[in-house]
């Protein structure tokens, strides 16, 4: 008997429909599944046989064939197991193939019938909402996949409580969102700024970088707080609306790294070490995983010790930060992965790290920092919006009390502000770094337009940077409340902009 179950193939955060085929037919008795699956895949059959086994159903001794439709795509993961199992058992008339019609599954089967959590359950339950279809998936995934929509969802422990719904015997209940677990998110710390005593310049830059979502250079000695600033910078971003949750959830589903409220609600924070590989940042691998940089989709991709990276890894950055995705190409795979992401480095002035200071300084210096900063090529520095020089904390910061610095809380409510002004000015979630920089000429004041044509004639920036000016200028003004953008808007953008 011949029977289908849809499931689906994942390409980066695309889905492709594949028709799980089975068929049961008298001859040698044999197991066979086909249509280009990986060795996952094909060791699913004993998954599958232990599963049912642990039901008390055999399988018949004739001739079964699976077939994963369409054969030319490849198949790859566990989460086939589940629609294997369900077209077999209608194959051998336990179940009816009108039970599984409207279907789309997804699982893991252990061998004792258990169906355990897999990946991509959120872009699964996402096509079998457009396509109005049945979700099945893991009881572990319940959470992640109801944020699909209302469509129809069953979360089976395991096998014979999805095989008891079908035959109505004992219905799977409906799932709801955990609102508690949520709501406990949301309250998540992630540090203060009044925790940082001094670097007031740095502070005005960072705070500049998450109003207009602009990438940052930090530069300084070791132990000024650079990556302190950094890891504080989550707590004054704005909240991500439905649509980029979502889009976050699903990168995170695909790399496995999902959390227990089936939604990302917070803006991810990605700090990769330096000795981090291209495919780690990348993405890639069998499978095309996402890597750092699609993981930091919507947030913040931190790269301490910016030098320290390979040239590789650094120059795979300029993609991303001038589209907002990545394209993972390899042999048996193609996929784009969304990576609009907010860059902050952090480096050292030079390889000792104290360029500048007498005391402490090297005998090549200053030679030693030009070599050091060449290591960065010059299209990547010139994607960078902001360059702070982040210097040692005097002593007299030391002696501030923490009630007298900004909290988070405070920056917050400026950073949120400015957002809300972009939003209106260029629709939802866009900011200032992705504008068109044509349109934000129109908002130059005559003074301001001078200045800027003086510093771009003098010190010749590129295209690029003259636009990147224009777009912090546009957030200056933005937390200042101005619709015009004014000669002191333009001179503090040029004074984080890098000369040479």
């Amino acid at each position: 008997m011949y029977a289908c179950v849809k499931t689906v193939a994942f390409f980066g955060v695309s889905t492709v429909e594949v028709d799980v085929q089975a068929q049961v037919l008298n001859g040698i008795p044999s197991f066979s599944i086909v249509g280009l699956p990986d060795k996952t895949v094909a060791e699913s059959r004993e998954r599958i046989r232990s599963s049912l086994y642990s039901m008390g159903i055999a399988l018949p001794s004739k001739r079964i064939t699976v077939n994963l439709a369409p054969a030319d795509v490849q198949k790859e993961g566990s989460h086939y197991d589940l629609p294997i199992a369900l077209a077999l058992l209608v194959a051998m008339d336990i179940i009816s193939q009108e039970d599984i019609m409207n279907v789309v599954a997804v699982g893991e089967l252990s061998l004792t019938g258990e169906i355990s959590k897999v990946l991509g359950v959120l872009p699964a339950a996402i096509f079998a909402k457009k396509y109005d279809r049945m979700f099945v998936c893991p009881e572990s995934c319940a959470q992640e996949a109801i944020w699909a929509g209302d469509n129809l969802i069953l979360a089976p422990k395991n096998l014979i409580s999805l095989l008891n719904h079908f035959k109505g015997q004992q219905l799977l209940p409906k799932i709801n969102i955990d609102r508690n677990k949520i709501n406990q998110f949301e309250t998540t710390s992630f540090g203060c700024f009044s925790e940082i005593k001094g670097q007031l310049l740095a502070k005005r830059a960072i705070e500049l970088a998450a109003a207009g979502n602009h990438n940052i250079l930090m530069l300084g000695p070791p132990g000024v707080g650079k990556s302190m600033l950094a890891s504080r910078i989550p707590s004054i971003l704005p909240p991500m609306n439905s649509q980029e949750s979502l889009e976050v959830t699903m990168i995170h589903s695909l790399a496995g790294q999902m959390n227990d409220y089936g939604l990302i609600l917070q803006r991810p924070y990605r700090a990769p070490h330096h000795s981090a590989s291209l495919p780690a940042l990348v993405g890639g691998g069998n499978n095309a995983k996402p890597g750092e940089i699609s993981l930091a989709h919507n947030g913040v991709l931190f790269l301490d010790e910016l030098p320290e990276f390979s040239r590789a890894a650094l120059e795979s950055l300029r993609q991303p930060l001038e589209n907002g995705n990545i394209t993972i190409a390899r042999a048996n795979n193609h996929v784009t992965y969304p990576a609009k992401i907010q860059l902050v480095a952090a480096m050292n002035p030079c390889r000792c790290g104290y360029l500048g200071i007498q005391s402490k300084e090297c005998s090549k210096a200053p030679r030693c920092g030009q070599e050091y900063l060449r290591k960065i090529s010059g299209p990547l520095l010139d994607r960078i919006d902001i360059y702070i020089d982040v210097p040692e904390v005097k002593i007299k910061d030391y002696c501030q009390n923490k009630s007298e610095l900004e909290t988070s809380k405070i920056i917050r409510e400026r950073v949120i502000k400015a957002r809300k002004i972009q939003s209106e000015r260029y629709g939802e979630g866009k900011t200032n770094a992705n504008a068109q920089g044509n349109d934000l000429e129109k908002y130059l004041s005559d003074s301001a337009r001078k200045i800027l044509f003086a510093f771009i004639d003098k010190a010749q920036i590129s295209a690029r940077g003259f636009y990147r000016i224009l777009k912090l200028s546009r957030t200056i003004a933005d937390l200042a409340e101005s619709e015009t953008i004014a000669e002191e808007h333009i001179a503090e953008s040029i004074e984080y902009r890098r000369i040479n």
